[in-house]
């Protein structure tokens, strides 16, 4: 075995832990994509062609309503913009071999998860090793979503309602742990929050469509405390 197999080999087994966990939390996206009006083969589609929990959720209502493509664009760009953030990041650990192409496909599966293990490798990493990181969550994100879009047309409707709520457990697991440690990013979810219901309750703003009010919120209240709580920059003599 050369050192480019086993470099492949190395991401391979660095990514079974985020496939594992991308496992349980795709599954729930299948069930919910199915309650939501999506047939299991598009529910399995758009998971095979996006790997982003966050921007799937937003979506999928925004897709099922036969809301605006713009709508559905400009959400997708809101929420998923940090991801090109990472990407520029990331780029600078990649070694010389890795060419214009391989960043493109590696930009296509560059999740959180995958950014954070090959962000904290010790070297440059290459190509080989950076599509076995990105195989085995692919393989588990599209393999929890085939099976819980199948499990929705077949357990009970109750069983599928009560594990379409793990999803959102998944996003308050995320959430929760950094805003205990952070008093902006815990009023930026409290400001969130409240924007939400207000456009859920009060008429006319009740009107507006979920997918523009998601963006609404995530942006007004990440500019109101980028604004009040600046982060300070650490000088490097």
């Amino acid at each position: 075995m050369n050192k480019s197999e086993d470099r492949f080999i190395q991401g391979i087994k660095d990514g079974i832990p985020i496939a594992l966990g991308y496992l349980s939390v795709s599954f729930a996206f299948g069930i919910f994509a199915v309650n939501s009006g999506l047939y299991f083969w598009e529910a399995i589609a758009i998971s095979m062609t996006n790997l982003t929990s966050a921007g799937q959720l937003a979506g999928v209502p925004i897709i099922t309503g036969r809301l605006p493509f713009f709508e559905l664009a400009l959400s997708q760009i809101v929420i998923n913009l940090r991801y090109a953030l990472m990407s520029i990041s990331l780029s600078q650990k990649l070694d010389d071999k890795v060419t214009l192409l391989d960043r493109f496909v590696i930009a296509f599966f560059n999740t959180d998860e995958i950014f954070a293990v090959a962000s904290g490798r010790g070297n440059l990493v290459g190509k080989h090793y950076m599509y076995g990181l990105g195989l085995t969550p692919f393989l588990g994100w599209t393999l929890g979503t085939t099976l819980g879009s199948i499990a929705g047309n077949i357990l009970p409707q109750v069983v599928t309602n009560a594990l379409g709520i793990a999803i959102y457990g998944m996003f308050i697991a995320i959430i929760m742990p950094v805003a205990k440690r952070n008093k902006p990013v815990l009023g930026t979810v409290f400001l969130a929050c409240g924007l939400s219901l207000i456009f859920t309750f009060v008429p006319v703003l009740n009107k507006v469509s979920s997918g523009f009010a998601i963006i609404i919120c995530a942006v007004v209240s990440s500019l109101i405390f980028a604004l009040l709580c600046p982060i300070k920059e650490v000088s490097h003599e």
